[in-house]
Order: C-alpha cells, then sequence, then structure tokens
C-alpha cells in the first residue's frame, strides 16, 4: 500500500487544515485521539498523517520525509526551500509588515536598524527599496526592540495588530500578504502526482466553496 505523507504543522492552525483534508474526503480519525502519538495513517484513504513544528513543515517535505504539507507563505518567502506550492488555501491569513513607534519618522541619511525573525524578507523587501540596513536577528518578543530602542523599526507578522497597539507600535508599511499554501515536494509528485493531485483538487473544492 502506497500512502500519501502528510505534513500538517502542530496548533489550532493545523487542525484546522486536517478538518480540510478530512472533508476533502482524506480522514484519518484516530488524529483526534488524545495523546502523544504523532504519525496517524488511514490506509483506505492512502494517507499518513504527522504533527511537525510549523516553521519544520517545507523541510520535511523538501527533503523528501513528507511527500506534501501544509506551509505559511511566509516560511516559503524566508527560506525559500525548493518544492512547489500547489494551492492558496485562503487560511491563516495575515500579512508581514513593518511596523516602527507611533511618532517614528524614517531619516533615509541613517542606516535603519530592522529587528526581525525574518531577515531574508526584510533584506529582500529593502534592497528592492535601496536603503541601507542593519538586521537584529530575533527570535521572539520582537516589539520589545523598538522600545528599548535596539531598533528603529521590526518586520513582523501582522494579525489583528493588537499585540503592535499594546506596545504603542503601529504598522506603516505593508510588505507582502501571507496564508497557509500547499507544498510538495518536487521527486514525489513526479511519482505520486496521480494522489497528489487527487488531494489537491479535493482541497482546492473546500476553498471555492468557502470563498464563493
Amino acid at each position: 500500500m502506497e500512502f500519501i505523507n502528510v505534513a500538517l504543522p502542530k496548533g489550532r492552525l493545523g487542525e484546522k487544515v486536517y478538518d480540510m483534508f478530512e472533508q476533502a474526503g482524506f480522514p484519518c480519525p484516530s488524529i483526534k485521539e488524545k495523546g502523544r502519538k504523532l504519525i496517524f495513517e488511514n490506509a483506505e484513504a492512502g494517507v499518513r498523517f504527522f504533527w511537525v513544528k510549523p516553521s519544520d513543515v517545507s523541510i520535511y517535505v523538501e527533503r523528501g520525509a513528507a511527500d506534501i504539507g501544509v506551509a505559511g507563505k511566509d516560511i516559503l518567502l524566508e527560506y525559500a526551500p525548493d518544492v512547489y506550492e500547489l494551492l492558496d488555501l485562503k487560511m491563516g491569513k495575515c500579512y508581514m509588515a513593518v511596523a516602527a513607534k507611533k511618532d517614528y519618522r524614517d531619516d533615509p541619511s541613517r542606516t535603519l536598524r530592522v529587528a526581525t525573525k525574518f531577515s531574508n524578507i526584510a533584506k529582500k523587501y529593502y534592497a528592492e527599496k535601496c536603503r541601507d540596513i542593519d538586521i537584529i536577528k530575533l527570535n521572539g518578543s520582537i516589539e520589545i526592540a523598538p522600545i528599548l530602542e535596539l531598533s528603529d523599526v521590526i518586520v513582523d507578522i501582522v494579525e489583528t495588530g493588537k499585540t503592535l497597539l499594546e506596545n504603542d507600535l503601529e504598522p506603516k508599511e505593508k510588505i507582502v500578504d501571507i496564508s497557509a499554501r500547499l507544498i510538495s515536494n518536487k521527486t514525489a509528485y513526479k511519482f505520486k502526482q496521480e494522489g497528489i493531485d487527487k488531494i489537491k483538487e479535493g482541497l482546492a473544492e473546500i476553498v471555492r466553496n468557502k470563498n464563493d
């Protein structure tokens, strides 16, 4: 029996994504059982699901441990994995933005200090604007950087903007819209195209119905 291995991002988004797979005809009831198990399969539907950290999904897919997976567009832009992007699932919607203190005004004569987890996205964005920047790579609590004057601005994901507001920051420039994408390993797509396309079409129909 040949399975299609699916890497799902752990957490709320992953649970919503799994519901889409279920609706598309690729259920795996054992995934909803409480426990510490990470791999679940349904031989009848020909799928094997496993939970991984959201930022690791693209690594599992790129290296072939998973045939397909669901990753945020932010991860795909930041790490540029060598995978196929098959479908925008139109969920987990947010956007990447430049944010700063409300009264901040950029001085183009100075090097701009940018705090971010997403250094490649930030570099590309400012390179296109021919702006000289100093990247400060942080892994968490990015919002505190401008407050403590570690940076002038931050580049981060904005969902509701509430966290920024609570820290007296505001979005200044929108960089790109972000949502969850279905991705595929390139070799797996060659050898398991029929099965992968069947899943893709099932999910695409749900996306269409949701957005009609």
